[in-house]
């Protein structure tokens, strides 16, 4: 087992994969069907369909296709979470706005939460997990991401406290057809400026849904639309969470102070950047 993890490990690091041996060690746990951390105590050889699949890993993770949308997940917070080209990839940086909705769900005693734009629901879904009388809708323009969300809401068991909503921020109706009694809402819309995709990594730009990513010319078009509609859902002293790119934090929060709301925190994620803007109606 040991070579066989080395022998995958080479390879990646030739083609500039950084973690190649956590990577090599994943996909080998993914091909064989066992947890990752049992590899030293139980591996059995891999067969001749199972290295054929490894070899097939392999050859598209150097091309820079993502190890998570390969293995059909990813873990984010406290579970795993299925992922596909049809959602976003779930990031570290976004758990510290689940952390913190957790936390003032728990404070407020939260009834209701609203996610806008959930992809794979990873958000909503973690913040569910840790309030156990908390309720959900979660929204998103794609089909094929809701899809994906029911699946994790499932996996979770969760399905019973929350609806998925296909539809958009957009859309001439959706304060009527969302309600008016939000406790929380939570966001990590398209924040990318349009012009600068094309400089993103290229497991981002060539693998997450573009409809995830651009946020307009100044990437700020979705929270102008967010600031907008969330006011008129939100319940008195309700909260929004969102997320946002580098440098964006004084800009987002001015959007929504315009709207009435008053700027409560700025956090910063595990990388020291302001990434979550916590803001009070």
């Amino acid at each position: 087992m040991i070579n066989a993890v080395q022998k995958i490990a080479d390879i990646l690091k030739e083609h500039q994969i950084e973690d190649a041996k956590l990577e090599a060690r994943m996909m080998l746990a993914s091909v064989l069907n066992i947890d990752e951390n049992n590899l030293f105590f139980t591996c059995p050889e891999p067969n001749a369909e199972q290295k054929k699949q490894l070899e097939e890993l392999v050859a598209k993770r150097i091309n820079h296709y993502p190890l998570c949308k390969l293995l059909g997940k990813k873990g984010f917070y406290k579970y795993d979470f299925v992922v596909s080209e049809d959602v976003l990839s779930p990031r570290p940086d976004t758990e510290i706005l689940v952390e913190a909705a957790i936390a003032y769900a728990k404070k407020m005693n939260a009834q209701k939460i609203l996610d806008l734009g959930t992809g794979s629901g990873c958000i909503i879904l973690s913040i569910l997990g840790d309030v156990e009388k908390l309720k959900g809708i979660a929204l998103d323009s794609s089909e094929k991401a809701i899809a994906i969300a029911k699946q994790n809401a499932q996996h979770l068991g969760l399905e019973n406290r929350i609806k998925f909503i296909h539809g958009s921020w957009f859309d001439e109706e959706i304060v009527s057809s969302l309600g008016n009694d939000f406790d929380i809402i939570v966001s990590n819309p398209p924040y990318i400026p349009s012009q600068d995709i094309e400089h993103l990594e290229e497991e981002v730009k060539n693998h997450d849904p573009l409809s995830a990513l651009d946020g307009g010319i100044d990437g700020m078009d979705h929270y102008r639309k967010i600031a907008a509609i969330s006011y008129q859902m939100l319940k008195e002293k309700g909260y929004v969470f969102l997320e946002g790119g580098i440098g964006q934090e004084k800009q987002i929060a001015q959007i929504f102070e315009k709207e009435g709301f008053v700027l409560e925190n700025i956090l910063k994620d595990y990388g020291g950047i302001n990434r979550c803007i916590i803001l009070k109606k």
